[in-house]
């Protein structure tokens, strides 16, 4: 079944004393992540930004793997951006930049990402579980700002949950829904199908579906052609 916690920290996990916070499900799907990330982003050169980072402990895994890549973490909860920057200080790579605070929701971020010392473009985009537990503007901000800031060749990858044309991908997937519906409703696992139609709106195109542990999924956009 998937998971999801609203904010890390609140979980009764252990919070190390310079504040770098935990995520069990880390430990379970990073490297099966990655293993796939890998592939995408071999050959490649530039920046990528993590939507949403949670922890920080991805992308910093993420940065020890590949570190000709410049990897930019976000949040938008306090407690998650002094986390990111914890696990940054911590793991000591100087291809991580700073973690930013970005709202997926407004659609000026791009503006001021840049504005902060982001890129032009971007390489790539990760997300892993943000669009399902936030509500609609959050992957409607997040599709508009890829199709502002990825170059050319540039990738938008989402990670977990999703649904395929209406109908969940298992039954613990469909509960799983149901309980985030009850308790707010303008969340849920999204359809794939509305995923491709604002890529759409937004210049990008669903190239790749990736089955992953768990019912999960990673999808892979890119520039529509």
């Amino acid at each position: 079944m998937a998971e999801y916690v609203v904010e890390f920290g609140r979980d009764g996990r252990r919070v190390e004393p310079d504040g770098r916070l935990d995520a069990a499900a880390f430990h379970r799907n990073h490297q099966p992540i990655w293993a796939v990330l890998a592939r995408l982003l071999d050959g490649r050169s530039g920046d990528v930004l993590e939507a949403g980072s949670g922890t920080g402990q991805h992308v910093v895994h993420f940065a020890s793997e590949r570190p000709d890549l410049t990897w930019w973490p976000s949040d938008l909860n306090d407690n998650h951006l002094a986390s990111i920057a914890a696990w940054r200080r911590h793991a000591g790579l100087s291809n991580i930049r700073d973690a930013q605070r970005i709202d997926l929701s407004d659609t000026g971020w791009v503006g001021a990402f840049r504005a902060a010392g982001g890129p032009a473009q971007l390489t790539a985009m990760f997300c892993a579980n943000v669009i399902h537990i936030a509500p609609w503007p959050v992957a409607e901000g997040l599709f508009a700002g890829a199709g502002q800031v990825l170059s050319p060749n540039g990738l938008l990858v989402l990670y977990g949950p999703f649904k395929r044309d209406g109908k969940h991908t298992a039954v613990s997937n469909a509960v799983f829904d149901t309980s985030l519906r009850e308790g707010n409703p303008d969340w849920g696992v999204r359809d794939i199908t509305d995923l491709e139609a604002l890529a759409a709106r937004n210049g990008l195109v669903l190239r790749e579906t990736v089955e992953m542990p768990a019912n999960n999924m990673i999808l892979v956009f890119g520039r529509a052609a």
